[in-house]
């Protein structure tokens, strides 16, 4: 791994100067990590314009008390909106933390435009402030990731080559070991979880309106070219802590919004070979998905047109999470709640009895209340440093 000079050197102004606050970060599974994205923004009509860059941050955020979340510490980080909200995670150990960075900015004459980055970032949660200690080179554009249930393995999906970058983890030493192609570029591989026995993975391609399956044994992760038919344009993917199911989230239009209702597609991993057996209707373009510590709930986060313009007919202020009950193989839509602008990351307690969401348009974060299988949104607000692109829980 290669430290890089940038943010070790932000990394001494937030200390000297004591720009941005930090306290010391809680224990392992108390906390979740939200990535603020600057560079990607809109103007008043909702037009996406990139800002001047060098402006992102990664926040920790303090969920000892999941009722009252709290902002433990900021620290400059580049990281990107573009791509579903799981770019980011938490190692079981709680000692450190993976971001990826989708998108670089590049000077155009006087402007700036994002192309593809290659480059994973390795967080020390325990040092005071959180720091950068490394910095990793994957595939192109590294978009979704997950790390394994005993930490030894991380999987990061890069969107632009159709790939699979595997990381070999001993301890804090992280080594590239395989780069194995899933798909191809135009497939968009988004996004990647791995089964809590460790012994499977599957990935999202996108585009290609699929789902990979991938097997694992110890280090060695391989493809055998089957894919299942999910819903159009799976853009994340969550399994349920009995590795029974996995859900993903199907946005239907790119990325974006288009007005129209999407579905969570549910795979049965119990069936050999595994298989799709349903296809949930929710609300319009899903991208953030979770999966409660407890099993019983799925929440996936809508867009509802939220980040476009107010004229438009399928504008509405805000997004929605959409609560689907888990019980057995059955998945079944309960309700809704609105939160933010364009919300993106979500995460729950580590109780399961709280649910975090990032309003990306608001820059702030929804605290939702979870009993059973009913959502209530609490009213608060927690405001951020920034424009919540992604957020994790962990361990993840």
């Amino acid at each position: 791994m290669r430290l890089s000079g940038f943010f070790e050197t932000a990394a001494v102004v937030v200390l000297a100067g004591g720009m941005i606050g930090w306290s010391l970060t809680p224990a392992s599974g108390q906390i979740l990590i939200v990535g603020n994205d600057e560079k990607q923004g809109f103007d008043e009509n909702a037009k996406p314009i990139v800002n001047e860059p060098g402006k992102d941050t990664l926040s920790i955020i303090d969920i000892a008390k999941p009722e009252a979340p709290r902002v433990a510490a900021t620290i400059p980080l580049i990281n990107s909106v573009v791509g579903p909200p799981v770019n980011l995670a938490i190692h079981p150990s709680g000692e450190f933390a993976f971001v990826a960075n989708s998108l670089e900015p590049v000077t155009q004459g006087w402007a700036h435009r994002l192309d593809p980055d290659n480059k994973v970032f390795m967080i020390d949660l325990k040092a005071t402030p959180p720091k950068v200690i490394g910095t990793i080179t994957v595939g192109k554009q590294p978009s979704g990731m997950a790390i394994s249930p005993k930490g030894d393995l991380a999987l990061v999906a890069n969107r632009a080559d159709g790939t699979i970058s595997v990381l070999s983890i001993r301890g804090k030493d992280v080594l590239v070991v395989d780069t194995m192609t899933v798909g191809t570029g135009t497939d968009s591989v988004s996004a990647v979880a791995i089964t809590p026995d460790g012994k499977r993975a599957l990935a999202v391609k996108s585009a290609a309106n699929k789902v990979a399956l991938l097997s694992i044994d110890g280090q060695k992760v391989t493809y055998d070219k089957t894919d299942l038919p999910a819903g159009i344009f799976p853009y994340n993917i969550a399994v349920t802590p009995d590795g029974k199911l996995a859900l993903t989230a199907d946005n239907g239009a790119g990325g974006g919004s288009d007005g129209n209702v999407d579905t969570v597609s549910v795979i049965d991993l119990e069936a050999s070979p595994p298989r799709i057996i349903d296809h949930v209707t929710i609300g319009d373009a899903p991208e953030g998905l979770a999966i409660s510590p407890k099993g019983d709930l799925a929440v996936a986060i809508e867009l509802r047109g939220s980040n476009m313009p107010k004229s438009s007919p399928i504008y509405h202020p805000g997004g929605a999470v959409t609560a689907l009950k888990i019980d057995g193989k059955k998945v079944t839509r309960m309700g809704e709640v609105t939160v933010g602008g364009l919300p993106e990351g979500v995460a729950f307690s580590p109780d399961g009895s709280y649910l975090y969401v990032g309003n990306f348009m608001d820059g702030d974060m929804s605290v939702l209340k979870v009993d059973g299988t009913t959502l209530t949104d609490t009213g608060q607000r927690i405001k951020l440093p920034g424009h919540p692109a992604s957020m994790r829980a962990g361990p993840q």
